[in-house]
């Protein structure tokens, strides 16, 4: 038993880094800021971007500044929440015409998730720059392996604007088993996997990840003065229920609540930082109750709507890293009350990437004891990582 302990223990530190406390510094600048470094390489091109309401410059939206600087923007790929970053969790996202710019939009979030070769016929370079969270189920990532096989294919280069990863200070979860994969896990790579978007961008090329023959040109514009341990709160929402740093930190955790009854908040001013339930919750050390309401755009219906619910309320607790204990304790609670946790098994297994995490819960483990499952596969990861880092 006690050697079991130190070895768990050991695998631990691998994987976990110092928490959130480094300021950025005066010189820090995300990609996009770096305009320098990319502005002559889209000079006379025909540009395709993924973007959305995070690809910011300063207080300026990274379309506008293209645009400004006499760039070409030929079509903007619009990925899940829409350009604008206004449409629900799973809300499907129409192809049209930008109001603002006349630039078309083309929907990687709707009937199709990769473009068809049609749509990059008269493109010359394809660029993307979205502010990801560094959570495997997380869509952005997916959207953005779609578009970069679509560049292989159609022969055009493929360039990255880094933005960090607020939960980049640290690796955990589960690892993605290749028969989980699917739009909301398509790498195999562990739940939290402590990269920035360009630096995951090269993993998947330097790993063989994207299914084409061709080869893909990939260029990543690298932030300046960053650090994995950075605490860095975004200016944005990245999306419409990850409204602060504090639910950006819940999200890995809580995110495997959503094929269950159980609400988190969504239908609330404070998604992804409570838990709850109309009749059976967890008690916290203070009473706590919320009643989610529909709000168009962000939870058009969510579970509980317009009813009283009670459980936890995290909004004053900073996540330090992914928290096993709140999906132990709910699962516990449900399944000593005879009652269903998982309506969606499947959907769950797809999050978690694998069916594993669900049948421990089942088996009634602890939280060291599911973790004990996945460290040496994050071990293997970790090694295999250090060859992607950009940044210390």
């Amino acid at each position: 038993m006690f050697k079991w302990l130190v070895t768990l223990l050991m695998a631990t530190s691998l994987v976990a880094c110092s928490s959130h406390n480094t300021a950025p510094t005066d010189n820090f600048m995300v990609g996009a800021e770096r305009d320098g470094l990319f502005l002559p390489k889209l000079a006379g091109k025909r540009v395709g971007l993924i973007v959305n309401q995070t690809s910011v410059v300063g207080e300026q939206h990274l379309v506008d500044l293209l645009l400004e600087k006499g760039v070409k923007v030929q079509r903007i790929f619009a990925p899940e929440h829409g350009f604008r970053g206004d449409h629900d969790a799973g809300a499907k996202v129409d192809s049209s015409i930008d109001a603002k710019t006349g630039i078309p939009l083309y929907s990687i979030y709707g009937k199709t998730r990769k473009p068809e070769a049609e749509a990059l016929a008269d493109l010359d370079v394809i660029l993307f720059d979205i502010q990801d969270v560094g959570v495997r189920y997380y869509t952005y990532i997916s959207s953005m392996h779609y578009m970069m096989e679509a560049a292989a294919e159609a022969g055009l280069p493929f360039m990255v604007l880094d933005r960090p990863n607020p939960n980049g200070d640290y690796v955990d979860g589960p690892m993605l088993e290749p028969a989980f994969r699917s739009f909301v896990g398509m790498h195999e790579i562990p739940l939290v996997h402590g990269l920035t978007v360009g630096e995951l961008a090269h993993m998947i090329v330097g790993e063989g990840w994207l299914e084409t023959d061709k080869s893909l040109a990939l260029t990543v514009i690298p932030m300046q003065g960053y650090r994995h341990d950075m605490r860095y709160e975004l200016p944005v929402r990245p999306s419409p229920n990850l409204p602060n740093y504090v639910s950006i930190r819940h999200y890995p955790s809580l995110g495997f609540f959503e094929p269950t009854p159980v609400s988190i908040g969504r239908g609330t001013d404070f998604p992804f930082q409570v838990i709850g339930h109309d009749s059976l919750f967890v008690s916290a050390a203070e009473p706590f109750s919320f009643a989610p309401r529909s709000i168009p755009g962000a939870s058009t219906h969510p579970k509980f709507e317009n009813v009283t619910v009670q459980g936890m309320d995290l909004r004053s607790i900073e996540a330090k890293g992914l928290n096993l204990n709140y999906l132990v304790e709910w699962h516990h609670k449900f399944a000593k009350a005879g009652e269903t946790f998982f309506t969606s098994p499947s959907f769950m297994d797809k999050l978690a990437g694998t069916d594993k995490l669900r049948l421990a819960l089942a088996e009634g483990l602890s939280e060291a004891q599911i973790r004990a499952q996945w460290q040496s596969d994050l071990q293997r990861y970790m090694k295999m990582r250090q060859g992607y880092l950009l940044y210390p």
